[in-house]
C-alpha cells in the first residue's frame, strides 16, 4: 500500500545527486512534476556526517521517488534546496501507507 495521491498535493522537482566531480555536485536526469506534500517548517536535524544542520522543509512523496541526500529539489514556490535525509517508511503486512520522507536544507 502506497501513500495516497490525494494527499500529495504539491509538486516539485528533483534531480537525484550522482556525486562530486571536479566543479561541484553532479545530478542525473531532472524528475519534473513528482507529486508530493510539502511542510515548510524549521526544525533541527542530523545530517549523515554527524553535523547539525536546519531543515526549512520536509518532503513526503510515493515510496520509489529516486531522491538520495545531496539531490537538488525545487519546491512548489521556486525555492531550490538540497535533500539533507531520505527516509523509506514501510511497514509490510500492515495497512500503514509507504512513502519517502525527505529533510530538506
Amino acid at each position: 500500500m502506497r501513500v495516497p495521491d490525494a494527499l500529495l498535493r504539491h509538486r516539485i522537482t528533483v534531480e537525484p545527486y550522482a556525486g562530486e566531480a571536479a566543479y561541484g555536485p553532479q545530478y542525473r536526469h531532472t524528475i519534473p512534476n513528482v507529486r508530493a506534500l510539502v511542510d515548510e517548517a524549521h526544525r533541527m536535524v542530523r545530517a549523515a556526517d554527524g553535523r547539525q544542520v536546519t531543515a526549512t522543509a520536509t518532503v513526503i512523496a510515493g515510496p520509489t521517488l529516486d531522491c538520495p541526500p545531496g539531490s537538488r529539489i525545487t519546491l512548489p514556490d521556486g525555492r531550490t534546496t538540497t535533500a539533507i535525509t531520505v527516509t523509506r517508511h514501510t511497514a509490510p503486512g500492515l495497512p500503514v501507507p509507504a512513502c519517502t520522507e525527505v529533510v530538506c536544507e
